[in-house]
């Protein structure tokens, strides 16, 4: 499947034909075994791989330019190539990104240097966004209303350090980062002028960590719980500062809406190419099953739902990649359009994997033939960064109150 060249230009066909590449020879054959890999030990080999491709180097921009590193059109679709041999392998790499976002975008380069530092010392070389908190939930994507009054890790100025304190409930790439990205109030009554993104270094006093979640499916992505117990960081390392930091937070749920519309097509892509192959070989009725009728159906149905969602994210990335043309990548209108390809992507996908299984009949929950794990998989992503519900209100609020003409 090519991707548009509206979107991706020749330089990123080559990026994404290479990661293709990577994922059928290194990825499909060993898919199976990652819900086993309990220990990591064969998901930790692939990540090495995937380092030494360079998907986890963090550069910041050059001077004067507006670029913050490789365009979203082809990140994407990058994601949805890992996300069709493993989508929890995709999101180590797209989390890696994520969470160095902030100091990319803040020009912080004394943290971008720190995280190279580290790679020096230590491949792979992962970092973690820290959001999500145990009281509050999603409050904290939830800015529109809550502007993050009630995020509860605080961090407070003593001197040259910042002191944080408090908890984050299972991001991913917790417990085996370099650096974690932890969103903090710094007054509640100050709202989003309040918020800072701080960043501490593994080895920070009174950082420590909570057991390894076991989930329905991604398991090739770590969760735990974040303790911060006085953990005390230099005054740099905050991503950017007051009102800027807010900001940046905002950017990370919009792109990180529209990279997860490009994960759920790449499990619904393949899930399709499983249920093609089986019903291509499975006979009924003296002939293949994709042959009768109302399996054809199905399948078209499929195909057609993947290339919507998947030209629908790409239009949304390429907006998110001119903000000069179609607003800032924070702002209410492209927070709802990336929001509206997350659940239009999520909800195909659920609907067509679960269609696709149905074909298969009993093979299509059966782990040998890898079906269900893409439904697994695609429904935990439909949950994070808000839910579905809190998606659809970020679609719409952007036309409260509606005038007409607008």
């Amino acid at each position: 499947m090519k991707y548009f060249p509206l979107f991706v230009d020749e330089g990123g066909a080559m990026v994404v034909d290479v990661v293709r590449k990577f994922v059928e020879t290194e990825i499909m054959p060993l898919r199976d075994q990652f819900d086993a890999d309990t220990e990591h030990k064969l998901i930790n080999d692939l990540l090495i791989k995937m380092s030494a491709l360079g998907v986890f180097n963090v550069n910041m921009p050059e001077e004067g330019s507006d670029s913050e590193g490789p365009s979203l059109p082809m990140a994407c679709a990058v994601i949805e190539e890992f996300a069709r041999g493993d989508a929890g392998i995709g999101l180590v790499a797209g989390i890696n990104s994520w969470a160095m976002a902030g100091a990319v975008y803040g020009r912080n380069r004394e943290v971008i240097e720190a995280y190279k530092k580290r790679q020096q010392e230590k491949q792979p070389t992962f970092a973690c966004f820290a959001m999500t908190e145990p009281a509050s939930g999603c409050d904290v994507e939830n800015l529109p209303e809550m502007h993050g009054k009630t995020i509860k890790t605080r961090a407070v100025q003593d001197g040259d350090s910042w002191v944080v304190n408090g908890a984050k409930r299972f991001p991913s790439n917790a417990g085996i980062s370099s650096f974690y990205c932890v969103v903090c109030q710094t007054a509640q009554e100050k709202g989003e002028e309040g918020i800072a993104l701080i960043y501490v270094p593994d080895n920070a006093k009174g950082l420590s960590f909570g057991k390894f979640e076991v989930k329905a499916g991604l398991q090739s992505d770590r969760n735990c719980d974040i303790f911060f117990d006085d953990v005390r960081v230099p005054l740099s390392y905050r991503a950017s500062g007051p009102g800027e930091d807010a900001v940046i937070l905002k950017r990370n749920v919009s792109l990180g809406r529209v990279v997860s519309a490009a994960a759920a097509v790449g499990c619904a892509r393949g899930a399709f190419e499983e249920c093609l192959r089986y019903t291509g070989e499975r006979e009924v009725g003296g002939k293949p099953i994709r042959e009768h009728s109302i399996a054809a159906g199905i399948l078209a149905d499929a195909i057609t739902g993947i290339e919507t969602a998947r030209a629908y994210y790409l239009q949304v990335a390429y907006m998110l990649s001119h903000p000069d043309k179609f607003g800032e990548v924070h702002s209410p209108a492209m927070i709802s359009h990336a929001s509206a390809a997350k659940n239009q992507a999520c909800q195909m996908a659920n609907t067509i994997i679960g269609r696709l299984m149905e074909l298969m009949g009993s093979y299509g929950y059966i782990r040998d033939y890898h079906v269900e794990k893409y439904w697994r998989d695609v429904k935990e992503i439909q949950l994070w960064l808000g839910g579905h519900q809190l998606a659809q209100f970020d679609v719409v609020r952007r036309y409260y109150p509606y005038k007409i003409g607008a």
